[in-house]
């Protein structure tokens, strides 16, 4: 599967044939924004790669559109449905936009905060410079928690973050001196522990409930193609539960290494674990993930208005209470 980059130059093509709908016969060829080029996305990879999205009469294109630039490119109507945290959903939402989480990806923050070699503990960021990625994306969030954890204040102790992209970006930025540290996904950690960089914090282990990717897309666009919505979670769904059955692990496995391009068995097995230990198996959004999104944008200045926001602000349930009630999810 080729992954499209998102240019100026395409918005015009993407307002036209995003959505589209084909004659009867012809499926539903829809435009999926990536915010991120990471785990999370495996359900997508899978269900184009296995044929999953066309059996509920979808064609899917994704295209890959950083996380703030696609919940953008969403508002504006040129993509209809994106793959971004709960964020981006509540910095629109409280700018007066419409956007509204439908499925969960991740509701657990797993970042990694990884350091140069020469950093030891966060006493020797002092002074350091950290890359937080997008001002208000996922990965921000997550290296405020992980800041926090080592009981540094930026302010305080002279730490300069430095809006550095997303995780190819912030990976070439550690790796070239131009950061000191910086929150990276999970399956980076293996190979970053082979170069000799150090992990200072792994939030997997402390557990802490953060609503990250999810399927997201417009109320209006919801009411207004509700087969369309509908078929789009069911296959994702369906998508989630093959990826949780065991028979189909090699297949999951190569579809990681494809698409991460993770070129040792080791890393793509690594990757294998840190999904299945991450992705839910009922994906819905989680009340509690978006509730610590909401409180830790308020309290590290984020977005102060989301402290006026409730969960149900961010995300709309009712495609997954109709499918967990009719039995399509069990």
């Amino acid at each position: 599967m080729k992954l499209r980059i998102f240019l100026p130059g395409i918005v015009l093509l993407l307002a036209v044939v995003a959505p589209r709908a084909w004659p009867a016969d012809q499926p539903t060829k829809l435009f999926i924004a990536q915010g991120a080029i990471s785990n999370d996305v495996t359900p997508m990879w899978f269900a184009k790669d296995r044929g999953i999205f066309r059996k509920y009469n979808l064609e899917i294109d994704n295209v890959f559109i950083i996380a703030g630039r696609a919940a953008q490119a969403m508002l504006a109507g040129q993509v209809p449905v994106g793959l971004i945290g709960a964020t981006h959903v509540t910095n629109a939402v409280t700018a007066g936009g419409d956007l509204t989480m439908i499925l969960g990806m991740k509701n657990r923050l797993d970042y990694l905060f990884v350091a140069r070699p020469t950093i030891k503990s966060g006493a020797d960021l002092k002074g350091k410079k950290v890359g937080i990625g997008t001002p208000s994306g996922s990965a921000s969030l997550g290296t405020y928690v992980a800041l926090d954890f080592l009981g540094l204040v930026p302010k305080r102790d002279n730490v300069t973050l430095l809006g550095v992209g997303g995780n190819p970006e912030r990976l070439a930025a550690l790796r070239s001196g131009a950061v000191d540290a910086t929150s990276l996904a999970p399956e980076m950690g293996p190979q970053l522990k082979e170069e000799g960089y150090r992990i200072l914090v792994d939030e997997v282990k402390e557990n802490i409930p953060f609503q990250s990717a999810g399927v997201v897309l417009s109320r209006k666009y919801m009411k207004s193609n509700p087969v369309v919505v509908e078929n789009l979670a069911k296959a994702i769904v369906e998508s989630v539960a093959a990826i949780h059955n065991p028979e189909n692990k090699a297949i999951v496995v190569q579809t990681i290494a494809k698409n991460l391009k993770l070129d040792k068995p080791d890393r793509a097995e690594k990757a294998y674990v840190d999904l299945i230990a991450g992705l839910p198996r009922k994906p819905c959004p989680s009340i509690e993930g978006i509730a610590s999104v909401l409180k830790l944008m308020a309290q590290h200045g984020i977005n102060p208005k989301a402290a006026q926001l409730k969960p149900e602000d961010v995300a709309d349930m009712s495609l997954c209470t109709k499918l967990e009630e009719t039995g399509f999810i069990k």
